[in-house]
């Protein structure tokens, strides 16, 4: 006869490692939350001169990153619930481009998540400011933080997609870690990678990945342009 006591030693410790494994999820699965995928507008035209609200529009790479990362979102078995953007045109027509893989939403664009800039630790970066304009910056953010991170509405999961820009998707990462806010300059996003927050039912925040590119092809993969990470 053949033992089997070698073949039952691994399915109870298989057992036992997943009742441990599920025990450790339960606090993360009481009621629906809401998870939040930041992205990065694509590649740009950064030497466009015109107001941001009408040039600086994407090139065909950031377009084709657009796709890419559209593509990434609907792959998960998931169902998109919002698409928001920037109403600055970089970000608008990055959502506009990711737009026909979620016809089941409509896009809103919203000037609450524009670009500016924050308060931070870099006095050159300080410096180039003009007076209250850092203050006024984290003012619109923070309203707009309290718009977008909140618990889920309904009884099921939702899965928002917000086209914004690397600074205000960094400011928000410091916010939802509760960290020091001026410290948002010490992260690096790439054009429409992927930054995801989840709410759960609590109010409380759970940062689950920063600035993921891993759906762009390292060839296709930028950065700043002639103005930073903006």
């Amino acid at each position: 006869m053949r033992p089997f006591r070698p073949l039952l030693v691994p399915v109870l410790i298989a057992a036992v490692l997943a009742a441990v494994s599920a025990q450790a999820r339960i606090p993360f699965l009481e009621g629906p939350t809401r998870t939040v995928f930041l992205i990065r507008h694509g590649f740009y035209d950064a030497a466009d001169t015109t107001d941001p609200d009408v040039g600086k529009a994407l090139l065909t790479l950031g377009r084709q990153q657009a796709r890419l990362t559209a593509a990434r979102l609907d792959a998960m078995p998931i169902r998109i619930t919002s698409l928001q953007a920037s109403a600055m045109t970089r970000a608008r027509q990055t959502a506009e481009t990711m737009a026909p893989w979620f016809p089941e939403v409509e896009l809103q664009v919203l000037r609450d998540i524009r670009e500016c800039t924050m308060t931070t630790r870099y006095e050159s970066v300080m410096k180039g400011l003009a007076p209250g304009e850092a203050a006024e910056c984290e003012a619109r953010l923070q309203g707009a933080f309290e718009r977008i991170f909140t618990p889920a509405a309904g009884p099921d999961d939702e899965f928002d997609v917000v086209v914004a820009h690397g600074n205000v998707i960094r400011w928000f990462v410091t916010k939802a870690l509760q960290v020091d806010e001026t410290a948002w300059l010490g992260m690096s996003v790439a054009h429409c990678s992927i930054t995801t927050i989840q709410v759960r039912g609590d109010g409380s925040f759970k940062v689950i990945g920063v600035g993921d590119s891993g759906h762009i092809p390292y060839d296709m993969t930028t950065f700043g342009g002639d103005d930073g990470e903006q």
